[in-house]
């Protein structure tokens, strides 16, 4: 597995980490054996960066990749993040980046992990009713005290993430960036190269749609929160299809999966990004991460930009968006 810079401050990761939440929430049906042997095999195959949060289960993910990696901690830069605050029964309290609540969040996830220290720690979604400066001043703190290493922002808005730097260096901003969603080529990218921060791509396969496996909304379980995602509905759905068959031309002439084709493009957009794509099987894991072998060409790029241009997919990311890009 190669290898990639998050930030200025010398966080070395794997070209490509492993997205831990559908192991334990959002998407259908889970399987704790499966999802173990999963992490386990993504550290076989030189995968180092696990991606968790405490909003995932809620808890019961951070508590299953913290089982997974006993013995095994010197291998992984573990990344978890706070914020998106649920109650133990699943509901929604909202977000809050309250310093109280940063410290007490932390606390929590190391005890649900079982470890000492966060590699890296993200604001999972800013709070706009408290300051960036105070969030991050919190997030200071814990580095300071050794429980955190490296600090990192989700979903941030470039305004947002210039204040928060200028608090404490940030290393990372994870957002959404796949060939269906290209919007922090707007502003987003440019913002964290100017400061020397790195990216890392959530959802890089389009939430799976990238795959091409999703060719109905009825593929979904019934609890599958993606059902209530605008892209996965009605003449959303059937649009974006259409970019779907696109771009599985295209894999088809180069011997390679429509999802090996997506996470492949990720990576060539520089590297300074590193993509987490998430799967709960092995075989999956095992076909993403040949991924990172495969070089695009100019031509291969541009007939991808022809295939996918920014802003053709159909629908909003989320259905409620006011809590993304503040």
């Amino acid at each position: 597995m190669k290898m990639r810079t998050l930030g200025g401050q010398g966080l070395t990761v794997s070209a490509m980490g492993l997205g831990c939440m559908g192991m334990s929430d959002f998407y259908g049906t889970f399987d704790e054996t499966e999802s173990i042997a999963t992490i386990h095999r993504a550290l076989e195959l030189g995968v180092n960066l696990l991606d968790t949060a405490d909003a995932y289960g809620p808890f019961t993910n951070e508590q299953l990749v913290g089982k997974a990696l006993r013995g095994r901690r010197d291998q992984v830069v573990l990344a978890t993040k706070f914020g998106n605050e649920r109650r133990a029964d699943g509901s929604w309290l909202g977000v809050n980046g309250k310093p109280e609540y940063v410290r007490a969040a932390c606390e929590g996830s190391l005890k649900r992990l079982g470890i000492d220290h966060i590699d890296l720690y993200y604001q999972h979604r800013v709070d706009p009713n408290v300051p960036i400066e105070e969030t991050v001043g919190a997030m200071s703190e814990l580095v300071k005290q050794g429980k955190v290493r490296y600090i990192g922002l989700s979903e941030a808005a470039p305004a947002t993430v210039r204040r928060a730097d200028a608090v404490h260096p940030i290393t990372a901003l994870q957002t959404e960036y796949s060939l269906w969603t290209r919007d922090p080529e707007d502003e987003i990218l440019k913002t964290v190269r100017e400061l020397g921060i790195g990216f890392v791509a959530y959802s890089p396969l389009g939430r799976g749609f990238l795959t091409g496996q999703i060719t109905s909304p009825d593929d979904l379980v019934p609890n599958d929160v993606r059902r209530r995602h605008p892209r996965f509905q009605g003449e959303n759905f059937r649009r974006n299809l259409a970019l779907v068959e696109r771009v599985k031309k295209l894999a088809a002439e180069r011997h390679v999966t429509l999802g090996q084709l997506a996470l492949a493009w990720v990576l060539a957009q520089g590297p300074d990004i590193v993509p987490i794509p998430g799967t709960k099987h092995r075989k999956y894991l095992e076909e993403n991460v040949s991924a990172a072998e495969i070089a695009l060409s100019p031509a291969d790029l541009a007939r991808l930009d022809e295939a996918a241009p920014k802003g053709i997919t159909a629908g909003n990311r989320y259905p409620d968006m006011s809590t993304v890009n503040r």
